[in-house]
C-alpha cells in the first residue's frame, strides 16, 4: 500500500492518494504538469511536505535510502555510473536469470554500459528497482522507448509484481496501456488530481 496525505511540492498539491496492495494506478496528464515531480516527491528525492507511508513504514521516520528500497522509482532517464552493467546491481548473479523477462539475454549482465540502447538501459533499470523486492513501484514511462512486443513483455512482468502484492503508480501517455494495466486512471493538471473513468 501507498498512502499519500497532503503532499505539496512546487506546482503540485496538496495531493491525497491511496494505492492498495496489488493495485496499479495510472497517472496521466499533459507534459510539464508535474507527473515526474510527484513521483520524485513520493520517493523523497526532492523537498516536499505531507505524509507518505506504506504498510510497514512512514517516510518521515526512516532514512531516504531505506525508504527508496521499499518505494522504488524508475525515472524517465536512469543513472549509470560504472562501466559495466553488473556493477550497478547488488545481486548480479541472481538478477541475470531475470533478464529474459525483460527481453534481454543473460549475457547482458556482462555488457559495457556504453553499448546499451535507451530501451536496454530502461529495462535494466527496472530490474535494478526490483532487486530489493519493493512494496511500491513508481514508474515514469517505463515502456516509452520500447516496441510493442517488448512493451507487452514488461507489462507481463509488472502484472506478476501486482499479483505478488506490489503497489504501482504508473506514469504513461499511452491510453491503451493505462487501460490494460490500471484499475484506476488519475489525471494530473493544474497541480490537482482527478479520477478518469477507464
Amino acid at each position: 500500500m501507498l498512502h499519500v496525505t497532503n503532499l505539496t511540492r512546487l506546482m503540485i498539491g496538496p495531493i491525497n492518494l491511496t494505492i492498495r496492495d496489488g493495485e496499479c494506478v495510472a497517472l496521466t496528464g499533459p507534459s510539464g504538469t508535474g507527473k515526474s515531480v510527484l513521483l520524485r516527491a513520493i520517493a523523497d528525492l526532492d523537498p516536499n511536505s505531507g505524509v507518505v507511508k506504506t504498510n510497514d513504514m512512514q517516510r518521515e521516520t526512516v532514512s531516504a535510502p531505506q525508504w527508496r528500497k521499499q518505494v522504488a522509482m524508475l525515472p524517465a532517464e536512469s543513472g549509470w555510473w560504472q562501466e559495466n552493467v553488473a556493477a550497478h546491481f547488488q545481486t548480479p548473479d541472481i538478477t541475470r536469470h531475470h533478464l529474459p523477462e525483460v527481453g534481454l539475454p543473460i549475457e547482458a549482465m556482462g555488457w559495457e554500459v556504453a553499448r546499451l540502447s535507451t530501451g536496454e538501459k530502461h529495462r535494466l533499470a527496472l530490474l535494478r528497482c526490483l532487486e530489493a523486492n519493493p512494496q511500491v513501484l513508481l514508474l515514469d514511462e517505463p515502456t516509452a522507448a520500447l516496441d510493442q512486443d517488448t512493451t507487452l513483455l514488461i507489462e507481463a512482468l509488472l502484472k506478476r509484481q501486482l499479483a505478488s502484492g506490489t503497489s504501482i503508480l504508473l506514469v504513461t501517455h499511452d491510453t491503451a496501456q493505462a487501460k490494460r494495466m490500471a484499475l484506476r486512471i488519475l489525471h494530473l493538471e493544474a497541480g490537482s488530481l482527478t479520477e478518469v473513468t477507464p
